[in-house]
């Protein structure tokens, strides 16, 4: 790690403000949304996001002084390492909720599936460098899609689908920036599409009944349909102004499930209204526009591919909480990054945001 006073005066503060903006408005919201609880340990689970806020942001600096070009040589094993954490999970995984997803290490666990999003990005990048002369052509789009199955498949295993799908929507973010032709896209959608009723196969009987309710919302309000009822309340309920920190009743009286985690922004709604959720999403713009430019300013392939590869990654994840949120999208169960409640999640996404100021802070040594 290289690190002098030239590179301090050079961090882009941009990405840096918004990213600690995002982290402390999800830890004032996890701490709101517990207010009352009879649970002692909901009414702390801001304190405990407050010391994962703290190792993400150790992770973020050490990133951002880290040379890229580092991670670059060691991609694959990167992807290897990450990968093997997944099969130990579904061997030995710690099980909760109905699912198995978690690695425990002493008082403390962590998902492997949120690392091997990233691992992922890395790897692509890693490939498509090495095969840069032949960029755009059809043959080089099917190792990416066959390193990308495995975790998939074991991912849809735990079962998380939205990260399953989450790996294949990167997938297809990087192919179309490497030059992936419409025809290409139109074939990969029909080999997806042939491949429905196995992943259906897959799923669990809820995630099963989630899917259903998306398309018809009437279906099951008391059950599976019963998260997006209450998440539209409270998204409606807070209006244009919202009705206060201590106000949101739907997520304080333990109406609203998840309020802490996939369900953060309809808190965040109640709360401060049209207006708070539109200063939210203004953060997420200026975080990934920038995060863009810098992508478009690197001088090497894969500063680009990593840098475009970590914005698209919060991008989907955005668009997809905010469409879980308001209803237009199935309940997948992804995070808002940097506000959701969660460990893993939170360390790998300012990991990767450090990367991209890693990326930065380079852009004229390659």
């Amino acid at each position: 790690m290289y690190l002098d006073r030239r590179m301090l005066a050079n961090i882009d503060w941009r990405i840096a403000g918004t990213t600690l903006a995002l982290i402390g408005v999800g830890i004032l919201t996890i701490w709101s949304a517990n207010l009352g609880s009879p649970s002692p340990p909901r009414q702390t689970l801001y304190l405990r996001q407050a010391l994962y806020a703290a190792l993400a942001l150790l992770g973020l600096l050490t990133a951002t002084f880290i040379n890229y070009r580092t991670i670059a040589r060691f991609a694959y094993v990167i992807f290897g390492v990450v990968l093997a954490l997944l099969i130990l999970v579904s061997v030995a995984g710690e099980v909760g909720r109905g699912a198995q997803r978690w690695i425990q290490v002493g008082g403390w666990t962590f998902q492997p599936s949120e690392f091997m999003k990233l691992a992922l990005i890395v790897v692509l990048a890693r490939y498509f460098e090495d095969h840069k002369e032949r960029l755009g052509h059809p043959r080089l789009l099917v190792i990416p899609a066959m390193v990308a199955l495995p975790p998939m498949l074991l991912i849809l295993k735990q079962p998380d689908l939205g990260t399953a799908v989450l790996l294949g929507l990167l997938t297809v973010s990087v192919l179309l920036l490497v030059g992936l032709r419409v025809k290409h896209l139109v074939f990969l959608t029909a080999a997806g599409a042939t491949m429905a009723p196995l992943l259906w196969s897959f799923l669990k009987d809820y995630q099963r009944r989630r899917v259903l309710v998306f398309l018809n919302p009437e279906l099951d309000p008391s059950g599976a349909g019963y998260h997006i009822a209450q998440s539209k309340i409270a998204v409606g309920s807070g209006e244009f102004f919202g009705k206060g920190l201590k106000a949101a009743s739907q997520s304080q009286l333990h109406f609203l499930p998840a309020s802490q985690t996939d369900f953060i922004l309809a808190v965040l709604a109640e709360q401060w209204g049209f207006i708070g959720c539109l200063v939210i999403l203004l953060l997420y713009y200026v975080l990934i526009t920038r995060g863009l430019e810098i992508a478009g300013e690197s001088k090497d392939i894969f500063g680009a591919l990593l840098a475009f590869g970590i914005m698209a990654m919060i991008t989907v994840q955005l668009v997809v909480n905010v469409g879980m949120v308001v209803g237009i999208m199935p309940v997948v169960g992804i995070p808002l990054p940097l506000l959701s409640y969660g460990g893993s999640s939170l360390v790998v996404t300012c990991i990767g945001i450090g990367l991209v100021m890693s990326v930065h802070l380079r852009r004229f040594l390659y």
